[in-house]
């Protein structure tokens, strides 16, 4: 089997950002909308014949969707300039909670994150079903250079779902010049503005690669550069601000971790699709102001 996991939180922006706005019942829901078109999509999408030697990823058997409940985490005890809701659109906002359900009435396992984020769900699932045998391949449906740490060889792998390509160990280091197990060194490194991380001044994406390439990780770089195996330019400098901030980079690097011990039921069996749950369902289409025969859904009912 394959499984799916789904970042329901960057669907929903994706969808809030690329659908027009509607209403229904007095309050903002276009986003949903789409978002629940696209996932009957998904779902409903017979096996597309691939090239000898690729596998097929469709159709979905076995799905988990994680959402970011509210947007704050842990992470926020543990960094101030960690990102926070603060200026996201309150039709979207809104929206949040109507997705969770719109997702669980389509049959969809929902991870309706609070202390954890999206993505530490996400990680948990991955982790756990890579060591299940009966999985072939668990593909995370995200193109978040954060869940790029989740890749194992060609069994874990992040897969864009609108360019329908997929991203396995080799396609990571090709594209962010570091294995999975780097990416928190990489982000701590270079920072990540969408999650607030500043990074430490003046080191890029090379220059960091080419060190994590060698070292693997942050702890294992020597504070001198002489000892470097490797030379980047602007070695001197870039020791100097490194070892004037081993603590905070050190701090970044645990922020840009995943966990993968959140407390969800994700193992095989209980992500099994079995089909949506039709009177949910037809709650949902009512507070979206739509009928559910337009959602095409050729999908099982139960």
């Amino acid at each position: 089997m394959q499984v799916h996991l789904i970042d329901g939180t960057y669907e929903l922006f994706r969808a809030w950002f690329g659908a027009p706005q509607a209403q229904a019942h007095g309050r903002e829901v276009g986003a949903v909308r789409s978002l629940v078109r696209s996932f009957a999509m998904m779902l409903g999408r017979p096996a597309q014949p691939r090239p000898a030697g690729e596998r097929s990823r469709l159709p979905m058997t076995h799905v988990g969707v994680a959402f970011d409940h509210v947007i704050e985490s842990f992470r926020n005890d543990l960094f101030a300039g960690y990102k926070t809701g603060e200026g996201l659109p309150e039709g979207l906002v809104s929206q949040f909670e109507l997705a969770e359900r719109a997702s669980a009435a389509l049959g969809l396992v929902v991870w309706p994150m609070v202390e954890f984020e999206a993505d530490d769900a996400i990680a948990t699932a991955a982790h756990r079903l890579a060591a299940d045998a009966a999985v072939e391949r668990v593909l995370i449906t995200a193109v978040d250079k954060d869940l790029c740490q989740c890749v194992a060889g060609d069994r874990v792998v992040c897969w864009d779902r609108f360019k329908d390509q997929t991203l396995d160990e080799a396609g990571v280091i090709a594209k962010h010049g570091v294995p999975p197990a780097s990416i928190p060194d990489l982000l701590a490194l270079v920072g990540d503005t969408a999650d607030g991380i500043p990074g430490i001044a003046g080191w890029g994406k090379s220059s960091a690669a080419k060190l994590l390439t060698a070292y693997g990780h942050i702890p294992d770089i020597p504070d001198d550069p002489t000892a470097w195996t490797v030379a980047p330019r602007g070695a001197d400098r870039l020791a100097l601000a490194l070892r004037g901030s081993r603590a905070e980079v050190a701090l970044y690097r645990t922020l840009a971790t995943l966990r993968i011990d959140c407390p969800i039921a994700c193992d095989a069996a209980s992500l099994a699709w079995r089909g949506v749950n039709r009177p949910a369902l037809d709650a949902i289409c009512d507070e979206l102001g739509v009928e559910r025969a337009s959602l095409r859904l050729a999908i099982a009912e139960a």
